[in-house]
């Protein structure tokens, strides 16, 4: 009896067709495109000076602000191609599993997938540079080009690993801002002797990149310990993605039939028990890190008591994390709302397709990310009393939350609008300038008077009135806030009701269609 032959896989030229297929089906949606343009141009333009700033309050300057402008060039393009690669990932592991089942070997699935990510990184590394280009000019492009690309590429792998382990993407994105945050102002220390910074993933390729070597290289040398980097972050992604692709795991789902928006919502956050861990720990630990990592200084800041405006002095360890609390409250809550309204987009459909009406379901909706946004600002005020002493507890509080769910609407906003990858460096953009660089206590006294017109300008003033101050005076930012907060709730609901259609609209179509 003759054994039947084997099923030959495709040939390595056919990796090339899957290329195509990969990059094109990424740049479907064209908002994707605009997005990976536009978020590196405007984070290298706009926020470079900000974040030289900063670095420099705190002790983490790359040698000079010129020096620190040069990596945001590098760390804008890790970000994006880290979540780039994750979506690739993450959005196409079914997919990805049947084409190796069809006789596409796991080797070259993962080729084929490595060379979109490397085109990704391409694109957003040539963004970066040409803003930075733009705005300062490239000194040492011998440097600041490979390097630029190195950022790039060690994300891509960070991405594609945190794809495999993380199947939720309001997860993923988290957990990828998280490391990004930590690596950025905390891997970058200003003392390069201490030994933890060298296990921080870009440590030696922004120093490399700037020229100001770190002391504990070795005898590789800062580029040769960049590469090494980059060598093992590829490695470890291309070897768990073949692994991850060889076997075909079966989604989990559970059984029941939910009676309710609310309750439906509810069950489908309690089934991601990572995300809740997440919203605690990712602002336990930013608070704790903001007052760890606080250089022994005093800072001036410009406030409101008894209706006059006074220009007060704080020693900066005792304020620094009272002060950092509200952008790991507004990030989170953005990616909150963002991921828990396109999470349930089909069911909602199908729920609205099935009789229940448009405000019950969006009434639902914004309770379950009420809970979330509870959740997240509960941890960060918990962890936050623990290091900081609030002069008007219940007002901090109060400004914390109404802060958090106002960016929590945004991210209900940005999700129809932008869909999940570009919507995730949306929702990362804006809170990233409006509450870390705008508002911002750290980098001037008083916000510029153009920052009125940001989403967090009211609540981030009655934020500092009630922490710092014993009378409560910011009335008119008290006003801005709520102004904000119920425009967006207005347009959140607009948006969303449009985009679920009515039992009634569904008979009418059917019914032309029939005739």
């Amino acid at each position: 009896m003759t054994a039947p032959a084997p099923v030959a896989a495709p040939p390595p030229t056919a990796v090339a067709p899957f290329v195509r297929c990969f990059v094109s089906d990424y740049f479907r949606n064209p908002v994707n495109l605009i997005v990976l343009v536009l978020v590196p141009a405007v984070f290298v333009l706009v926020a470079a000076g900000s974040i030289a700033q900063a670095m420099e309050l705190l002790g983490r300057s790359l040698g000079s602000r010129p020096a620190v402008e040069t990596a945001t060039a590098g760390w804008a393009a890790a970000f994006l191609a880290g979540v780039a690669m994750y979506f690739q990932v993450r959005s196409a592991r079914a997919t990805d599993r049947r084409l190796v089942l069809a006789g596409l070997s796991p080797v070259g699935l993962v080729g084929a997938r490595a060379t979109t990510g490397l085109a990704l990184a391409v694109l957003v590394s040539t963004v970066s540079l040409l803003a930075l280009a733009a705005r300062a000019g490239i000194d040492d492009p011998v440097r600041v080009i490979p390097a630029t690309l190195m950022f790039a590429v060690i994300y891509l792998a960070i991405g594609a690993v945190v794809g495999i382990l993380a199947g939720n993407p309001v997860n993923g994105a988290v957990v990828i801002l998280f490391v990004w945050i930590i690596d950025v102002f905390i891997g970058q220390v200003g003392d390069t002797t201490e030994p933890i910074s060298r296990w921080f993933p870009t440590h030696f390729v922004a120093r490399w990149m700037v020229g100001l070597p770190t002391g504990h290289a070795g005898r590789l040398g800062d580029l040769g310990a960049s590469l090494v980097w980059v060598t093992a972050a590829v490695l470890i992604a291309a070897a768990a993605l073949v692994a991850s692709s060889r076997i075909a795991r079966p989604t989990r789902r559970a059984a029941g039939q939910l009676r309710t928006g609310l309750r439906l919502g509810v069950v489908e956050l309690s089934r991601n028990p990572v995300f809740a861990v997440l919203l605690i720990v990712v602002p336990v630990v930013f608070v704790l890190l903001a007052k760890i990592t606080t250089p022994a200084r005093s800072m001036v800041l410009t406030l409101r008591e008894n209706s006059a405006a006074v220009t007060m002095s704080f020693w900066f360890p005792e304020v620094h994390a009272g002060t950092m609390t509200p952008i790991a409250i507004g990030s989170l809550a953005t990616l909150a709302g963002l991921f828990l309204v396109l999470d349930t987009a089909d069911g909602d459909r199908r729920l609205r397709l099935a009789g229940y009406r448009a405000g019950v379901l969006l009434t639902a909706r914004l309770g379950v990310i009420a809970v979330a946004v509870l959740v997240v600002t509960a941890a960060a005020l918990a962890i936050t009393a623990t290091v900081f002493d609030a002069r008007n507890w219940a007002g901090y509080a109060a400004a914390n939350l109404l802060l958090a769910a106002t960016y929590a609407l945004i991210g209900v906003i940005i999700g129809p609008l932008f869909g999940r990858v570009a919507g995730v460096f949306v929702a990362f953009l804006i809170p990233f300038l409006d509450l870390g660089l705008i508002q911002s206590p750290m980098l001037r006294p008083e916000p510029q008077p153009w920052a009125r017109a940001m989403p967090g300008y009211g609540a981030s003033r009655v934020l500092f009135d009630t922490a710092l101050t014993d009378h409560f005076d910011e009335i008119e930012a008290l006003l801005i806030a709520l102004v904000w907060f119920i425009g967006l709730a207005a347009v959140a609901a607009l948006l969303y009701t449009r985009g679920y259609p009515s039992r009634r609209s569904n008979r009418i179509g059917s019914s032309s269609a029939l005739a």
